[in-house]
């Protein structure tokens, strides 16, 4: 509460050089002395003398099995991509960790868990692994042919799910109480797709349905519809008292009227739910008389049934379908497809929205669906959890609705909602992770315009992510939709470098698109311009690949 530290994270990941009791005398002996009230230079004492700085508890690790150049790169045809290519390559040897064996000897004197193997972090503030950043961090370390260091990562979820009997938010013991969004069926699946490993699948089968039960019996809820009732999941970390990592942050958002115990406690759950989401924070949490207007005071998360959260639980359903099916575990596979078909029906029934033309969020205790645009809306694309008898008719409408919704004039990317509140995850904050999943759920419909419209995207991206490390030589977290080059901003801590998701993210682009596509092509001004408005995306993006049917998508 004394603000020692600009971010309450670094505190909380110090290493204690003493046992907890004996830490506490000293504690304790210190604030006898300046009579419970210690100034902050004497704070900052107690600290230096008791705790190591952040990062003691683990060495940087450049991978065993980094190469300097993958075969993907070799077929990039713009050399300026092909350069940035290998500088995102090179950045793995950057963002490799590995925790030392001290913390597993004495795990009480660290926040970090022990994990066998290396890992490749977020980066700045993230100095741990992060449950739904390794799908994308993966991805790119599978794009890089690290298939060694992706099967260890691999296995230290395992370790997590035989410790916790789930994966948590992240690599902390203060995120043992919350997950993320559940991307590690997803992840493994990714890894046998690249390297053919189906014993891995074998070996470890019971932990991948033991994390996919953990969201069964502890994140689902029925919602009653038209008179009938269905099953779908939802965000909801149970756990009292503030984030340690957010401590401060935590009490004084508790402190707008919030009177009693209960009222507070409660407030602190949604809290925690709402980072469960990894949206942390958004106006798509924010529930005020059933609107998305408010503040940290009006999250509701664990009310919310988000489209996201069960268009990924489908995809987990049907992935274990397919991974028993190869074990010829008839069974068991077909448990599995019958779930995922509960689900699509659910999904359909409850969150899809004719009139609209998608998918919408739905507030189970307002009984209201949350007519806002997303860009969570559009995961059924990239998960496939719609009927594919009906392909065109869902993709014709949702194509429409991107257009009228009118988000895709924006230059630097599609922005996470339209509510520009302040908070990280709304307007006009453009993430990596929403950009690769309407980008890949579109080029997956095989539709001609649909795909069309992922390439106009692919272009914006990778060309406001060229301009940001030309100029920086950095990768960000988040970026700016609304200027080409420029990095996000807003919630409760500063821009992040690094950055493992929006790596993995771009090489796994530049793999797909890379052979066809130049900076050239992008017709960005000099390399150097701030902003582009939205208005002349038509003839300065993709100038050959645009027609004059295509143009109204940015007009």
């Amino acid at each position: 509460m004394s603000s020692i530290y600009g971010d309450s994270k670094t505190f909380v990941d110090m290493k204690m050089k003493y046992n907890i009791s004996e830490t506490l005398r000293m504690f304790n002996e210190m604030m006898f002395k300046t009579k419970h009230s210690p100034l902050r230079s004497q704070l900052l004492h107690f600290i230096n003398q008791t705790f190591d700085p952040p990062g003691s508890d683990f060495d940087k690790h450049i991978p065993n099995d980094w190469i300097e150049e993958p075969v993907f790169i070799k077929d990039i045809i713009d050399p300026n991509f092909k350069t940035w290519a290998k500088k995102l390559n090179a950045l793995w040897k950057l963002l490799g960790i590995k925790v030392k064996s001290e913390v597993r000897i004495n795990a009480n004197q660290y926040s970090i868990i022990y994990v066998p193997n290396p890992v490749i972090v977020p980066g700045g503030r993230f100095r741990e692994f992060y449950y739904w950043d390794s799908y994308w961090i993966m991805r790119g370390l599978l794009y890089c042919q690290m298939y060694r260091t992706v099967k260890g990562m691999l296995e230290n979820f395992i370790t997590m799910i035989q410790t916790y009997g789930f994966i948590p938010n992240g690599g902390r013991i203060y995120y043992t109480m919350r997950s993320q969004p559940p991307l590690f069926i997803p992840m493994v699946k990714s890894y046998v797709d690249f390297t053919g490993d189906k014993m891995f699948v074998m070996d470890n089968i019971e932990f991948l349905e033991k994390e996919f039960h953990f969201w069964m019996l502890n994140r689902t809820v029925d919602v009653v519809k038209n008179g009938k009732t269905y099953v779908l999941a939802r965000y909801c970390a149970l756990s009292s008292g503030p984030r340690p990592e957010s401590y401060k942050q935590d009490v004084l958002t508790a402190t707008q009227g919030f009177k009693t115990k209960e009222e507070i406690e409660n407030l602190y759950t949604e809290i925690k739910s709402s980072v469960e989401t990894g949206w942390d924070f958004s106006s798509r949490w924010f529930v005020n008389n059933g609107t998305n207007k408010g503040n940290l005071t009006s999250l509701k998360a664990s009310s919310i049934i988000p489209v996201d959260l069960n268009a990924i639980i489908y995809w987990n359903a049907n992935i274990l379908a397919e991974f028993f099916s190869e074990l010829k575990m008839l069974r068991k596979r077909d448990k599995y497809l019958k779930i995922a078909e509960s689900w699509l029906v659910a999904v359909t029934d409850v969150l899809w929205h004719d009139d609209v033309g998608t998918w919408l969020d739905y507030d189970f205790i307002n009984k209201t669906r949350r007519n806002y645009y997303f860009a969570s809306n559009f995961y059924p694309l990239w998960t496939n959890c719609y009927y594919k008898n009906k392909k065109d008719y869902f993709v014709s409408k949702i194509l429409r609705y991107l257009k009228i919704i009118n988000v895709l004039n924006n230059p630097g990317g599609i922005p996470t909602t339209n509510e520009n509140t302040g908070e990280q995850w709304d307007f006009p904050n453009a993430w990596p992770p929403l950009q690769y999943i309407l980008i890949t759920g579109l080029e997956l419909t095989e539709d001609i315009e649909a795909r069309l419209m992922a390439k106009i995207l692919v272009g914006k991206w990778l060309g406001s992510n060229y301009l940001a490390y030309n100029s920086t030589d950095a990768m960000f977290e988040k970026y700016d939709a609304t200027v080409i080059g420029g990095h996000g901003g807003g919630g409760e801590y500063g821009i992040q470098l690094g950055f493992g998701w929006t790596n993995g993210i771009c090489l796994e682009l530049l793999y797909k698109y890379g052979r066809t596509m130049t900076l050239k092509d992008l017709h960005l001004v000099g390399y150097n311009s701030n902003i582009v408005h939205g208005a002349s995306l038509c003839t300065i993006l993709f100038s050959n690949l645009l027609s004059v049917k295509s143009c109204h998508y940015f007009i």
